[in-house]
């Protein structure tokens, strides 16, 4: 069974200033994900699903889905604010959906095998990839509770030009996940990389610290055990119009409850993306050495 591709491509690039899921980057006008997409099939997925607002949908069909029609199968869910489980009420204060869980947790009707998520606007590196595709494919982890994400350094990971989000990853000596951390004001400052909290907490960083950018691996069973989650999720935080079903909540419950492990995979590949616009210079000069 070949697996399917995940992409998360919902999000508003408000950081950036734009679009950035549909830039061209690449030297023959490559966006990040045409690479991600590309890569995938050189690591035998057989499918892409995209996860894109409603407002999307035509630049989607336009300049992303034509691309890909004729040489992988294609599918694409909305991630919207309305889009929620039986029994759940939408606080009428929010304004924008429920983060990178309740994006995995929409693509449930179109995806039936185990799959890979990522971020549109990441650029992962083929060999991450192929890791990914062969833990997916091992019989052993198709019925199983076993799931996986890949690994990167922190100082590989961020920007020049602002603090970047990281899930901040603890592990066993058999290189599983033990907790992670997500922590949204990271950045590089004179006498090392640290998290400032909005409540003044600072956090001192290693410089080999492994880190999540959101490459995940899952099984289809996982669908279930999020929108149990999700349903008390909401059930907890409906009250507060900003709260964030976020994969790393998922996983740390999963974790701790010793319902799942997550199994840290090591890679080669370099990781890059375009968190500001400011960093769209240096990853045009990257992607001009990149093979596609």
């Amino acid at each position: 069974m070949k697996p399917t591709l995940l992409i998360l491509a919902a999000g508003m690039g408000s950081r950036y200033g734009g679009l950035k899921q549909l830039d061209q980057l690449g030297p023959h006008g490559e966006t990040i994900m045409d690479y991600s997409v590309n890569d995938a099939m050189a690591a035998g997925f057989g499918k892409v699903v995209f996860v894109i607002r409603k407002h999307m949908e035509e630049d989607f069909k336009r300049y992303i889905l034509s691309k890909y029609e004729h040489k992988i199968a294609v599918d694409y869910v909305f991630q919207e604010l309305d889009m929620l489980p039986d029994g759940v009420t939408l606080n009428p204060d929010r304004v924008k959906p429920y983060g990178t869980g309740h994006a995995v947790l929409v693509a449930k009707d179109a995806i039936k095998e185990p799959f890979a998520v990522i971020n549109a606007d990441d650029f992962y590196g083929r060999d991450a990839f192929m890791t990914m595709g062969r833990f997916l494919t091992k019989e052993e982890n198709m019925a199983s509770h076993h799931y996986a994400m890949v690994g990167y350094q922190l100082n590989k990971t961020l920007s020049e030009f602002g603090t970047v989000s990281r899930g901040i990853c603890e592990t066993n000596d058999r290189h599983e996940l033990t907790a992670i951390t997500e922590m949204t004001k990271i950045r590089r400052y004179d006498d090392g990389i640290k998290n400032v909290a909005d409540n003044g907490e600072v956090t001192l960083l290693g410089e080999t610290t492994p880190v999540s950018m959101n490459f995940w691996g899952f099984m289809p069973n996982i669908f279930n055990l999020m929108e149990k989650m999700f349903v008390d999720f909401m059930k907890e935080n409906n009250d507060n119009p900003k709260s964030e079903f976020f994969i790393p909540l998922v996983v740390n419950y999963l974790i701790s409850s010793k319902t799942a492990t997550i199994q840290v995979l090591e890679s080669d590949a370099e990781w890059f993306g375009v968190t500001y616009q400011e960093d769209r210079p240096s990853v045009v000069e990257k992607l001009k050495s990149v093979k596609y």
